[in-house]
């Protein structure tokens, strides 16, 4: 294999750009972990508490919806409902 005199211009080209990619990747890594954690400073409680009470209060609703009716295959239009006009089976 043959090798080739470089120039020390050339030389120096090359260290600069490794440097400033070098530079760039531990940027955008500092970067990344500053919104990392930010993102896990950020409150659960009250985001968990929110979503906890929607919860029941949909689960709640649900209960009482199907102690209302007992067709739940009508409901959803899979099969037709056997009620009358008013309302009873």
């Amino acid at each position: 294999m043959k090798v080739l005199p470089q120039d020390s211009s050339q030389a120096m080209q090359r260290v600069r750009v490794g440097m400033t990619g070098l530079a760039s990747v531990l940027v955008l890594i500092a970067l990344a972990n500053a919104v990392f954690s930010s993102a896990s400073r950020a409150p659960t409680e009250a985001v968990g508490a929110s979503k906890a009470a929607t919860v029941a209060n949909l689960a709640d609703t649900a209960l009482a919806n199907s102690a209302m009716t007992s067709e739940p295959l009508a409901e959803l239009g899979v099969a037709p409902s056997t009620a009358t006009a008013d309302g009873h089976k």
